[in-house]
């Protein structure tokens, strides 16, 4: 089984193929190429669908391996893909949320594939922990969501910092008692 960097590989070489193939001269080959594409996905829509049905089938217990096949992700890629995936994008969102495990993140809104979502920073304080943490919620949703519209994260703005120790000391005054310049 291929591993995940692997496929992540394998999917930065299509795109860099499709985008070769996109920038050619030619109109008549890259119409030829995206009719053929166009058809390959057909067909293994089909039999994906298709397999998805026979797991199904009344009295097999199958929903159960659709579910656990929606939860791998290499194939629930492929499931999002090919419009099959067993969990619609909102529930694929409020799971992947859930699995961060932290009380931080909240779902404000959902509409037609675009995600809004808040960080709660509570007084981290470090702008980098903020960041890092804007990644990590990042990851999750674009893994488990890879057919969202948008993402809109907020909550991760730079906030002003601590100001610096010297600013906090009035400025040396000069001998003479004068203030200011000259």
């Amino acid at each position: 089984m291929p591993a995940q960097a692997d496929f992540q590989q394998r999917l930065k070489s299509i795109e860099t193929l499709l985008g070769e193939i996109e920038a050619s001269a030619d109109p008549n080959l890259r119409t030829r190429v995206q009719e053929l594409m166009q058809l390959v996905m057909d067909l293994h829509g089909a039999g994906l669908e298709r397999m998805l049905e026979l797991i199904r089938a009344p009295g097999d217990g199958g929903e159960e391996l659709v579910q656990k096949l929606g939860r791998d992700y290499l194939v629930a890629s492929l499931l999002v893909l090919y419009g099959l995936h067993p969990l619609n994008l909102e529930a694929r969102v409020i799971q992947a949320v859930d699995k961060l495990d932290t009380r931080e993140v909240e779902l404000l809104s959902l509409e037609q594939g675009a995600i809004r979502l808040r960080i709660q920073a509570n007084g981290r304080g470090c702008g980098s922990t903020a960041q890092a943490l804007k990644a990590m919620v990042e990851d999750a949703i674009y893994q488990a969501a890879p057919d969202l519209t948008s993402l809109i994260i907020e909550g991760t703005e730079e906030k002003a910092g601590f100001v610096p120790l010297e600013m906090l000391h009035p400025a040396p005054q000069p001998a003479n008692g004068v203030k200011g310049g000259l």
